[in-house]
């Protein structure tokens, strides 16, 4: 990105990952034109205390980009914004609204080609048992992840139409940090089991604690997610730590980093489908788009610990 006052466009911008992403934009870029777009469904406005730019509250499934910026120029959309709630299982909802709110974005977008960065899911990739590769096929386990897939689905048809437009889709595996709590119960599970340990609760995970997951803390996520700006192609990529680690290792980082010394409650999971495994393959991150993750898990979650409590 070689312009020193670019203009950018962040949907979901108030929510978690979007709003680590709006203020770090506009660290890096002082003279950026920024445009924040939510409808505050899965974001809040004191995510952004400190923000400079503009800010739209607007129905991304119904917004009408054209009447609302007419001709106006943008450097790079991204779009974050989602039904991020993963136990929301109105199917009609989840899929209209995920995906008509990036079709409208695509359809405003494609006359100047403006770059767009758009945020999918490791949940797309359904059971595994092995790190995932961008080319494993979708297996979408809900409904949330049924929109992300049918998201890249329609993300690799305009690029294949286009090849001078440069659309890049962003997986994001187990994303944790500030700016999160908001969430509620969609929140990281480092989140919920610190906040169940710093109560003096003994953490509650499910039977028996070796389900693994890619905690990817969420200052890594924001680094690939501006890095996507200077991709020479098309292209959907996975953005995590690369690691899986297990919920038990999880505890015993958070004890370390909180002074306590709980063992696990442990509960029988509810959930039919539930990922047992998630890792990252991030070789094509790595070669596209120059990522390398900076924060294992014993790092983020000391980070985030520090942010949380001080």
């Amino acid at each position: 990105m070689a312009s020193s006052a670019p203009s950018f466009v962040i949907t979901g911008g108030a929510g978690f990952i979007g709003s680590n992403l709006t203020l770090a934009l506009q660290d890096k870029f002082p003279g950026a034109c920024l445009t924040v777009i939510d409808d505050f469904r899965s974001g809040n406005f004191k995510n952004l205390i400190g923000y400079r730019g503009d800010f739209v509250a607007q129905n991304l499934a119904t917004l009408d980009w054209h009447a609302r910026f007419g001709e106006e120029k943008f450097d790079a959309i991204f779009h974050l914004a989602s039904i991020t709630d993963t136990t929301n299982h109105d199917q009609f909802e989840q899929v209209h609204d995920n995906v008509e709110s990036f079709r409208r974005i695509l359809n405003f977008a494609r006359p100047t080609k403006t770059r767009i960065t758009y945020a999918s899911s490791a949940s797309t990739y359904g059971a595994v048992t092995e790190a995932s590769v961008e080319s494993n096929g979708a297996a979408p386990a809900n409904a949330y992840s049924f929109s992300k897939a049918i998201m890249d689905n329609i993300a690799r048809r305009a690029a294949a139409e286009f090849p001078d437009w440069i659309i890049i889709g962003l997986r994001y595996f187990n994303v944790y940090g500030p700016h999160e709590a908001h969430k509620g119960v969609p929140a990281s599970m480092v989140y919920h089991l610190a906040q169940q340990m710093k109560a003096g609760q003994p953490p509650r995970i499910f039977k028996h604690g070796e389900q693994k997951r890619d905690f990817v803390y969420v200052k890594d996520a924001v680094e690939g997610s501006i890095r996507a700006l200077d991709a020479q192609t098309s292209g959907i990529y996975n953005l995590g730590s690369g690691q899986a680690r297990s919920f038990n290792e999880l505890v015993d980082v958070l004890n370390k980093c909180l002074g306590t010394n709980f063992q696990p409650d442990y509960i029988d999971n509810p959930h039919a489908h539930y990922q047992n495994f998630t890792q990252a393959d991030l070789t094509n991150a790595r070669s596209a788009l120059g990522y390398e993750p900076r924060f294992p898990l014993e790092q983020g979650v000391r980070d985030y610990m520090q942010w949380l409590y001080g």
